[in-house]
């Protein structure tokens, strides 16, 4: 068996949404960017519309043209519980006010010991939150 590194980090979180020009809009607006790919997949499965983020990570937004009535997101069902967009425990402030300036409700500045975040909800009400690790102290 080869040796195998660390384990690897994210490169892209694709959701499935049920408006795509909707959450492409509220999606842009967050993001303050424009998506760099808006295109049927070449299998003809799927739409996907892709921000790219800083670090590399790619955000996708997934249409399927074969899917029933779409259902808004539930964390409490088996899938899916939230996506974390990581940020400096100094920056948690200004994006309280970027997601105010948004219109968009949140939960406020949330500390814990394991960290502090703000939650919020996209227009499919999948839960979302910037989220900053504690500040290390060694």
């Amino acid at each position: 068996m080869s040796q195998m590194s660390s384990f690897p980090g994210l490169t892209h979180v694709a959701i499935t949404v049920s408006d795509l020009p909707a959450s492409t809009a509220w999606y842009t607006a967050l993001f303050g960017s424009a998506p760099v790919l808006d295109e049927d997949e070449e299998s003809g499965t799927f739409h996907h519309t892709v921000f790219s983020l800083d670090g590399g990570m790619l955000f996708g937004l997934h249409t399927h043209p074969d899917s029933g009535t779409p259902a808004r997101f539930d964390e409490r069902q088996v899938g899916l519980d939230h996506i974390a967009f990581q940020c400096s425990p100094d920056a948690l402030p200004g994006w309280v006010e970027r997601l105010d300036a948004l219109g968009i409700e949140h939960g406020g500045i949330k500390n814990a010991h394991y960290g502090s975040g703000i939650s919020f909800r996209d227009p499919d009400n999948i839960a979302l939150e910037f989220f900053a690790p504690p500040v290390s102290t060694s």
